[in-house]
């Protein structure tokens, strides 16, 4: 490979939106067959990728407001905004580097970081942690595909094949959680509210304390009677 087929892999990548999955693959499977050096793809492709995500990141840190206005526009973008920020502030820096693989998750991570205000230095150790995983899955899916199938097109057809199936395994594990995080509202509706459970709580333990003093009111007042029957007796 030469320089300008490694440019083109940095202009293919640092974008959000443009599909490279097939030149990663072609990529992998040139570095296979001795045409291109693996570890310089794997810093190029995992390198632009990353300064991609930072630059989301940077303009939705600081422009928050209209970049929360933008996506609120789409009921689909305010949909996805939402489940990724609350997703981000309930695990941090796992759901950051697991978002990347998730469809669309590579511009909503990073803008609902940038949103949040995530702290840069996670985000960039996140982001970096997901881009270097996913350049060596995009990549190494043509390289160990050209080793085991010893062609070419097989190799490549093999290796856009497997993208598409984990990619669509993303969209169902996206559309289930979603689903799911929609039904709780609907599901708590009717329960108890928050901090229901440490009222009711409290209740019981007032009521365990009352019931535990009348039983031991209780208790005196049978000795009383008892003892008055037993003086009576004598």
């Amino acid at each position: 490979m030469d320089v300008f087929a490694y440019g083109l892999l940095v202009l293919t990548t640092l974008p959000p939106l443009v599909p490279n999955s097939a030149l990663l693959v072609t990529a992998g499977v040139l570095a296979s067959e001795g045409h291109a050096f693996l570890p310089l793809i794997l810093l190029v492709v995992a390198g632009s990728a990353l300064l991609g995500d930072v630059l989301m990141y940077l303009v939705a840190r600081r422009f928050g407001g209209p970049v929360r206005s933008w996506m609120q526009h789409s009921p689909r973008r305010r949909a996805l905004l939402d489940w990724t920020s609350a997703h981000i502030q309930r695990y941090g820096l796992p759901f950051v580097i697991g978002v990347r693989f998730l469809p669309s998750g590579r511009i909503t991570g990073a803008l609902a970081s940038g949103v949040l205000r995530y702290p840069l230095r996670k985000y960039v150790i996140g982001a970096g942690s997901a881009e270097v995983l996913w350049a060596a899955y995009s990549v190494g899916l043509g390289y160990m595909g050209s080793a085991a199938a010893g062609n070419r097109l097989y190799a490549a057809g093999i290796g856009i094949g497997v993208s598409c199936a984990v990619a669509a395994a993303g969209t169902g594990v996206q559309w289930i959680s979603r689903r799911r995080a929609m039904r709780v509202p609907a599901d708590g509706g009717g329960g108890a509210a928050p901090g229901g459970p440490r009222n009711v709580a409290g209740e019981g333990e007032d009521n365990g304390a009352g019931n535990g003093a009348d039983g031991r009111g209780g208790g005196g007042e049978v000795t009383t009677a008892r003892r008055t029957r037993a003086g009576a007796g004598d």
